[in-house]
């Protein structure tokens, strides 16, 4: 009998250790980030109160987001610097995030190519389903895709199904 309590003792405590900490866990977190942004729309709140408080009813950047490149050729050409230099070290610094985000992508798809792999020798069955599941969705964005125009706003226009 004691032998009994021991195993249902252990199993329980099994089942609060695998499932419910970590549901506990996720929805601590999930709390958390509730609060996180629940304190921003606080803010958030206050800050058009006071604007609103000061008779402020329109609102205007003081920089164009997009002006940073241009402004520092501005300053290189001001202090007597060649802006041709400038935009070679821009584009080799694009280049360069630009090869690494490719040899980041590329270690994915190896990883998930090797993992793929390992599964499928486990788990034949379900692999194959799951790879059924990838042609069909595919193909569904594919003809999702092809049944889209992009209009010269850069808007895509759908097509109706007859």
């Amino acid at each position: 009998m004691e032998e009994g309590r021991q195993k249902d003792l252990q199993l329980l405590e099994e089942i609060i250790d695998k499932g419910l900490k970590e549901k506990l866990l996720q929805t601590i977190a999930s709390r958390d980030k509730i609060f996180e942004e629940q304190k921003v729309l606080s803010d958030l709140r206050k800050n058009l109160e006071t604007l609103e408080e000061n008779g402020v009813n329109s609102l205007k950047t003081m920089v164009n987001p997009g002006s940073e490149v241009y402004m520092q050729a501005h300053v290189l050409i001001d202090d007597g610097k060649n802006p041709d230099e400038f935009a070679r070290d821009v584009l080799n610094s694009c280049v360069a995030r630009n090869q690494a985000t490719k040899g980041k992508t590329d270690a994915f798809k190896e990883l998930r190519k090797h993992i793929l792999e390992e599964l499928e020798e486990t788990f034949p069955d379900e692999v194959d389903k799951y790879r059924e599941i990838r042609a069909t969705s595919a193909a569904e964005a594919k003809r999702l895709a092809q049944s889209q125009t992009v209009l010269p706003n850069g808007d895509a226009k759908v097509k109706s199904e007859l």
